[in-house]
Formats: C-alpha cells, sequence, structure tokens
C-alpha cells in the first residue's frame, strides 16, 4: 500500500539546499538551449518567414512553447540522471529510508522537487520571452501554474523511467525516442495542421502538445481551441504516472 506522508517536504527541502551550492550552473544549464532556440530560430530562421503564423510572427508563435518545453527539460534531466545518481552511486535514498522517511516520502520529495526545477526555469524563460516583448496578454500571469502542471507531469513520467533504469545508458532511450519526438512534434515550432494526419493524431496524445496550445492562448490573450481537454491531458495523467512511479520505486527499493 502507497502512503506518502509530510515528510516529503524534508526530501524536498534537502534537495533545495543542495541546489542553492550550484545555483548558476543550473541556471546556464537550463536556460542555455531553450534562448539559443528562441533567438537562432525565432529571430533567426523568423527572418526569412514573411507570412504570419496563425496570425503572428514566427518568433510570437515560437515563444510559448520555448516556455513549456524548458520546464519539460528541466523536469525529466532532475528527475533522471539526478535522481539515478543520488538512488544508485550516492546512496541517498539509502541514507533517508533509514530514517523516519519512507522511500514514498522519498520519491515524493523527488518528483516535486524536479517539478520546482521545471517551474524556476519555466519562469525564468518567460522573464526572457517578456523581456523580449512578446507577452501580450495579463492571462500569461496564469504561466506559472501551467508551467508547475508540466513539470509534475514530467518529473513524474521520469521518475518512472529511473525506477526501471539499469544504467544511465537506459536514458538515452527515453531522450531520443520519446521526449526529442514529443519536442519536435507538439507544435512548437510548426503548426500540426501542416503534417500529415498520422502525425496531427500522434501528436494529440502528447502531454506537450496540450501545454504548448495552453502556453499560446494565454500568452497571446487567445482562447484555446479545447481547453477542458488540454488541462485533463495534463493533470489526469499525472496523477496516475505519479503513484505508479512511486510504487515501481517501492518494489525496486524494497525486496
Amino acid at each position: 500500500m502507497i502512503k506518502v506522508s509530510q515528510r516529503w517536504i524534508k526530501v524536498w527541502y534537502r534537495n533545495y539546499i543542495s541546489f542553492l551550492k550550484f545555483f548558476y550552473v543550473n541556471l546556464v544549464g537550463n536556460l542555455g538551449d531553450p534562448i539559443l532556440y528562441l533567438v537562432a530560430m525565432g529571430f533567426g530562421l523568423g527572418a526569412f518567414l514573411g507570412n504570419k503564423i496563425e496570425g503572428m510572427s514566427y518568433v510570437q508563435f515560437l515563444a510559448p512553447g520555448i516556455i513549456v518545453s524548458s520546464a519539460m527539460f528541466a523536469a525529466v534531466y532532475e528527475c533522471t540522471f539526478e535522481s539515478f545518481l543520488k538512488m544508485i552511486h550516492l546512496r541517498t535514498y539509502d541514507a533517508i529510508i533509514v530514517t523516519p522517511v519512507n522511500i514514498e516520502d522519498v520519491v515524493a520529495g523527488d518528483v516535486v522537487w524536479g517539478a520546482t526545477k521545471a517551474m524556476l526555469s519555466g519562469l525564468m524563460m518567460f522573464i526572457v520571452v517578456a523581456a523580449f516583448g512578446l507577452v501580450h496578454s495579463w492571462w500569461s500571469l496564469l504561466i506559472p501554474v501551467l508551467i508547475f502542471l508540466v513539470g509534475f507531469h514530467f518529473a513524474s513520467f521520469a521518475m518512472l523511467i529511473t525506477a526501471m533504469a539499469p544504467n544511465f545508458d537506459y536514458f538515452s532511450y527515453f531522450l531520443e525516442l520519446v521526449i526529442t519526438p514529443m519536442f519536435f512534434f507538439c507544435g512548437i515550432f510548426f503548426p500540426l495542421s501542416q503534417f500529415p494526419g498520422w502525425v496531427q493524431g500522434l501528436s494529440g496524445v502528447f502531454p506537450l502538445t496540450h501545454a504548448v496550445e495552453l502556453s499560446r492562448a494565454l500568452v497571446m490573450g487567445t482562447v484555446p481551441a479545447r481547453p477542458v481537454t488540454n488541462i485533463l491531458f495534463l493533470i489526469i495523467p499525472s496523477i496516475g504516472l505519479f503513484y505508479w512511479a512511486v510504487w515501481r520505486m517501492k518494489k525496486r527499493m524494497i525486496k
């Protein structure tokens, strides 16, 4: 039986203290790629695209997706490589569970910390986007809520993969076969309407697709075509992935 207590906050706080020691390194790592995508493709490639895309310039079209994708990558890397390192090589998990904190609390604390890292990364990217003058609505104030939902979803997903990973190389399959295709085929860089029907159908089950649609609507002040579906695709799978990750990690750690 899975029991998560309030002690997960202790695990979260331990991660927070550790993070503060390398704050600037983490900041550069989380923001480097998203800013390069925004500048190189938004302003570089966008300069060659004369026509509007869905009524906006290319950089305006691109920016909202970069915000949520930066949150996704932050959560994924935190709950794959970092969590695996603590579990296997540093034996941090073993050290924690000999205290009154149980494995469910450890996993919950790490997942929420992954969502927190995602929120920090996403908010910093949002500030960069706003500084470029690409935010056009007060509805964008809801972006932090969306970023946290994205972070929690992908942190739970990544933790589930970590619970099954035999070594670091295993994460390459997850990143190359799941995360990278989702990144390129979720509507960040090009309108989904330009893709073949089967690609559009496949992208419809990607959680990042729904996050991008919500982010673009909040940043631009438009009404998303399917807001309820977008929200449900982020919340419901997140709950299932979280409890599955907790159960799978408990099964691995306590034999």
